[in-house]
Order: structure tokens, then sequence, then C-alpha cells
């Protein structure tokens, strides 16, 4: 008898154990989840992450919150969360410049196809060219004329060489035959200070990243891309209407998992997003930065970031530039 109940309570501790690892796995998250931001703080993805990290948090009741983590155009943040656990407590923000990486780096420090897994994407957001609200250049048409009649002088800054805003401005420098002077900043948010210092004469940026200092008075937008005016601000026409055949690029926002981060993990991840995207308070938000508020999920993401990855290495083609 003792025999029997010594094997009757060993069986019950091994399935009180398989149990428990079981409640475990599906208790994601039952601790912090860190998202990095591999950019500093104040530019587009920043804004946006922190909002995300803020419904997941009142979601779940577990603390989502933002690491930035600055350098080598996302490159030294995107490794960190490419090496991370796959856990589902690390995950990384990124947004449209990710998918320039294999155009500006002879070798990544990572492999995107196999070390990091897409969650899903939210909140597109056109950019805008913003200049000092203090600017003499009134519309985008006059910016174009002083840069033509002394080539380099006009600067323009961005988060760094090779991300999104840089061949944005290149690529309207392109389309509209003038020359602007790059001044790279370790952020897309020490470059809008840069404006508001009259450091540099203009930014090409995501709207999320603008529309503070534009609703403050602070800075000007003399055109935004896409095909139709930001509803936030009517009066801004889109780079087309302002003279250019060039309509700019719009600019998502999205999230990462360390490749090998359980289905359990991202598929709840992928429900919170979408849930927080459907929410009013993140509808509005989206909208008042003059972006639009919607979830692309996880294998939609990855088709999107192939022809993404595509269509850059056509703009880049165009340029002077050499990979790093």
């Amino acid at each position: 008898m003792n025999r029997i109940n010594r094997r009757t309570l060993t069986c019950l501790a091994i399935a009180a154990t398989v149990l428990a690892g079981a409640a475990h796995a599906q208790a994601w998250p039952a601790k912090p989840v860190k998202i990095v931001v591999p950019y500093g703080p104040g530019g587009a993805v920043d804004v946006v992450t922190r909002k995300m990290a803020q419904k997941l948090t009142e979601q779940t009741g577990q603390s989502f919150f933002v690491e930035n983590k600055a350098g080598a155009t996302g490159t030294i943040g995107a490794s960190q969360v490419a090496k991370a656990e796959p856990d589902g407590y690390t995950l990384m923000a990124n947004d449209t410049t990710f998918s320039l990486l294999p155009h500006i780096f002879k070798k990544l420090p990572f492999d995107a196809a196999t070390d990091l897994a897409p969650v899903g994407a939210f909140v597109f957001a056109p950019m805008g060219l913003a200049v000092n609200a203090k600017s003499p250049f009134k519309t985008l048409a006059d910016l174009v004329a002083e840069a033509k009649k002394q080539p380099n002088k006009i600067t323009y800054g961005t988060g760094g060489p090779g991300t999104t805003p840089h061949f944005a401005s290149e690529a309207l420098g392109i389309a509209v035959g003038a020359n602007f002077m790059h001044v790279p900043f370790k952020g897309a948010g020490e470059a809008t200070q840069a404006i508001l210092s009259s450091t540099i004469d203009f930014q090409i940026a995501s709207t999320t990243g603008l529309m503070g200092n534009v609703k403050g008075g602070k800075l000007r937008l003399l055109a935004v891309s896409g095909d139709k005016r930001l509803t936030a601000l009517p009066d801004v026409p889109t780079f087309v209407e302002a003279g250019t055949k060039w309509p700019g690029v719009v600019n998502w926002t999205g999230l990462w998992a360390p490749k090998g981060t359980s289905p359990e993990a991202m598929a709840r991840l992928q429900k919170e997003i979408a849930t927080a995207m459907a929410s009013s308070d993140m509808r509005a938000f989206a909208e008042g930065m003059g972006a639009e508020a919607r979830q692309v999920g996880s294998e939609a993401f990855g088709r999107m970031l192939k022809d993404s990855t595509e269509g850059w290495g056509k703009v880049v083609a165009n340029t002077a530039f050499e990979k790093q």
C-alpha cells in the first residue's frame, strides 16, 4: 500500500509540474516586457511605441516599457533583440528604415530573416517636410528655388545615414533637381531639436514625430506624402500638389520578437495590438498625428517587409550612397 501511495503521489507531482508548466506558458505576459526602440527618444518610432506600450500595459495588467538603444541606424538595438532569449519579454519596435538595412550595410550583425520574427505593423503615418515656424521658406517651392540657387547650402537633418528620412530627402532632391546638405544626428528627435534651434533648414520625418511642434506653432509643414491632405492640417499640400512629381513615403511602425518566441506569446501579442488599434483613444492618437490607425498581422507584415525592401533597393540605386 505504501508503495502504491508513493507511486500515486509521484505521478500526481509529475502531473502537477506539467500542468504548472503549461499554465506558465499560457500566462504570458507574467512579468514586465521590454520594447527596444533602436533610436533616440522623441522620434516617430519612440512616440508611437510609447503609446502602444501604454495601451498594452492597460490591457494586460503587466508592464510594457520602452528602452532606447540608439546607434548605427538602428542595428545596435536590433542586434540586442535578435540575440535575446525568445521568451516574449524582449521585443523591438522599428519603422520603414528596417527594410532599408540590407541596402546600407555590407554585413549586418544579425540576420533579419532568421533572427527576428515580425509581429505586426500599426500606425501608418505620412511623412512631412518641416521647417522652423520663423523660416523664410513659406512654401516648398521657396525652399527648392533657394536650393537650386545655392547647391548644398540648404541643410536637412535625419536620425542618421541610411534612415528612411535620409533616402526620402535624397529622393526629393532627385525629383526636383536640387542638391541638399545632409546633417545626420543620433535620432529624429535630435534632428527636430536642430530645426527648432534653426541649426538646420528642414527635416523630412513621420508626422507622428512632428505634429506636436506643428500644432504648438514651433514648426511649419510645407508638404506631406501620400495622395491626400491631412485631416488635421487641411491647408498643407501634398508633395505633388506642392509642385513635385514625388509622392513621398508613408512610414509605418511595427514590432518584432526574437525568432523562436512561442506561438502563444506571438498570438497574444497580435491580439492585444489589434485590441489597442481598435480603441477610440488609439484611433484619436493616430488621427491627431495625421496617421492611420490600422494593424497588419504577422504574415502580411512579412510580405510587406519583403516588398518594402525591394522597393527601397530601387531608390538607393539612384543615389550616391555607398554601403557601410
